[in-house]
């Protein structure tokens, strides 16, 4: 996942990650359902939890993501949701950082949103084996445009990171099919014994 740590990416990105992510913030407060709190706080300590699992990898590490799940359920509200675990875990944990809290959300949270976009406006088409091909779809999705914005961010931050870029990239390969299986089965389980928990993102 996005954890990199404080001292790491330079500071035009970490700039840039910033600013990104807190304009995505922004519209999120905007477009915030309340209705949607008690499932993200469940999402959210899901997601935290999750990352406890972790393998190191270079200046990274690699671990169930689930911010296709999150975005496909939330939309909109993964977003907080996203920032708020990673808070915690910054806090607690000392997973990631501070400074570089922004660039760690941004390369979870937007994920989250494409995946919303491009998978949440056809989930009432679905059904049956369905479900569980367009969850899977959606969490290996949400862990390949992580995988990629997190080696971005370090490939951008200095040539010598460029082979740990490499290394983190090449395992979210293995980290997509697992992903890809929770979420569909996650997916295919919530929709048969509690379809009211998930809506259709506006």
């Amino acid at each position: 996942m996005a954890h990199i740590p404080d001292g790491v990416l330079s500071a035009p990105v970490l700039i840039t990650g910033a600013v990104l992510s807190t304009a995505l913030l922004v519209v999120a407060t905007r477009r915030l359902n309340f209705e949607r709190i008690p499932q993200a706080a469940v999402l959210a300590a899901t997601f935290f939890i999750a990352s406890l699992l972790s393998v190191p990898v270079g200046p990274s590490s690699v671990h169930l993501i689930l911010n296709g799940l999150m975005g496909i359920i939330l939309g909109w509200s993964a977003v907080p949701a996203i920032l708020i675990a990673l808070i915690m875990q910054a806090v607690f944990f000392g997973y990631g950082g501070l400074l570089v809290l922004g660039v760690n959300t941004l390369n979870i949270a937007l994920p989250a949103l494409i995946c919303s976009a491009l998978f949440a406006p056809i989930l009432h088409r679905s059904s049956g084996r369905q479900l569980f091909y367009l969850g899977a779809l959606c969490g290996a999705v949400g862990v390949l445009l992580t995988g990629t914005l997190v080696s971005l961010s370090l490939g951008l931050s200095g040539s010598a990171y460029l082979p740990a870029a490499k290394i983190v990239l090449a395992t979210y390969a293995p980290l997509m099919l697992a992903e890809a299986a929770v979420t569909g089965f996650t997916l295919a389980f919530i929709i048969k014994v509690a379809p009211e928990l998930i809506r259709v993102q506006e």
